[in-house]
């Protein structure tokens, strides 16, 4: 399972990774529990995914999203702040997720619906990946 966990955090990070790959792999053996793949898969993705919303929120000291956006947009700004967090749910999406939760950081969202959103969004990701392979 760690081949899984890893692969599934590298994948998360901004590196790129194939955890889809190790994940269809682990399906193919039957003593493996497509619950518990899903499980560990989503755990490390999310890790990933924090991990990256971590690296925002040190972004955030040197450079605060309030310092850089101009005043007239400071409104749009709090209206994201405040209601961002449910776009986290596309954090598993190529390309885009990666940065979507650094900037999630970057703008100081909540670390726990930070949490919460992305791992809703990676346990959808490979629960789907899951009912298509096996």
């Amino acid at each position: 399972m760690w081949p899984l966990f890893l692969s599934a955090f590298v994948s998360s990070t901004l590196f790129p990774g194939g955890s889809e790959a190790v994940l269809y792999y682990l399906l193919q053996q039957a003593e493996n529990n497509p619950w518990t793949l899903i499980l560990v898969a989503t755990a490390g993705n999310t890790l990933g995914g924090m991990t990256s919303w971590g690296l925002g929120r040190l972004i955030a000291i040197k450079y605060p999203a309030e310092g850089l956006v101009r005043p007239d947009r400071q409104k749009a700004l709090a209206r994201i702040e405040r209601w961002g967090s449910p776009v986290l749910l596309l954090s598993w999406l190529p390309i885009v997720g990666d940065p979507l939760c650094v900037a999630a950081g970057w703008l100081r969202i909540h670390w726990l619906l930070s949490l919460v959103y992305i791992g809703m969004g990676k346990f959808l990701r490979y629960g789907v990946i899951v009912y298509f392979l096996a």
